[in-house]
C-alpha cells in the first residue's frame, strides 16, 4: 500500500493485496466505496470479536486491570493494521460513508465498549469522550512516530489509571 494511506489505495493495489485483478473486484463489488463498506463492516466485526475476549469485572481491583486490558486490546487491534485503523476511526476516505448495515456493526461495537467502560466507572458522556480521545490519540502517536515499537503502548496503563481516577473524582 502507498505510504499516503487507505484513501490512496487504488483498485490495482487492492486487487494485488487480495490476489485478484482489479477488474475482477467489480464482479463482487459495484464500486470502490462498496469495497470500503465491506471492509468497514468486517473491521468492526473483528473488533467486536477482539473486545469480547476481555472478561467482565466483578470488583474494583479487577475492573482496573480489565480496563487496562480493554485499552490494550483496542490499541493492539488498531496498530496491527494502520489502513484498517484509518478506515474505522479516522474517516480518511473522501466521500465514503458506511452503509446503514455496516454502521450498525460500528454502533454495536461502540455500545459494547461503552458497556464495559461503565463497569469500570466511566459513565458520563464527557468521560467516554475523554477515553476515546486518549486511546485514539495514543494509537495515532504510535502509528505516526514509533510504528512497530512500544513507546505509546507503554503509556496505556498510566493513561487508564489517570482516566479512572479522574472519572471517580469528578462528580460534576
Amino acid at each position: 500500500m502507498r505510504s499516503d494511506g487507505l484513501a490512496a489505495l487504488s483498485m490495482r493495489d487492492l486487487g494485488a493485496r487480495v490476489g485478484m485483478k482489479a477488474q475482477s473486484l467489480y464482479s463482487y463489488f459495484p464500486s470502490k466505496h462498496a469495497i470500503h463498506d465491506a471492509m468497514f463492516r468486517q473491521g468492526y466485526e473483528e473488533f467486536l470479536a477482539a473486545i469480547d475476549t476481555v472478561d467482565v469485572a466483578v470488583d474494583v481491583a479487577d475492573a482496573r486491570a480489565e480496563a487496562v486490558r480493554t485499552a490494550e486490546i483496542f490499541f493492539d487491534f488498531c496498530t496491527a493494521d494502520s489502513a484498517r485503523y484509518q478506515l474505522l476511526f479516522q474517516r480518511s476516505i473522501p466521500g465514503f460513508a458506511p452503509s446503514p448495515e455496516a454502521y450498525a456493526v460500528a454502533v454495536a461495537a461502540y455500545e459494547r465498549t461503552v458497556g464495559r467502560l461503565r463497569r469500570y466507572g466511566i459513565e458520563r458522556q464527557d468521560h467516554l469522550d475523554l477515553w476515546t480521545a486518549t486511546m485514539t490519540g495514543l494509537v495515532s502517536q504510535q502509528l505516526a512516530n514509533d510504528p512497530g515499537g512500544r513507546r505509546w503502548r507503554d503509556l496505556l496503563e498510566p493513561a487508564v489509571v489517570m482516566l479512572l481516577d479522574h472519572t471517580r473524582k469528578d462528580p460534576t
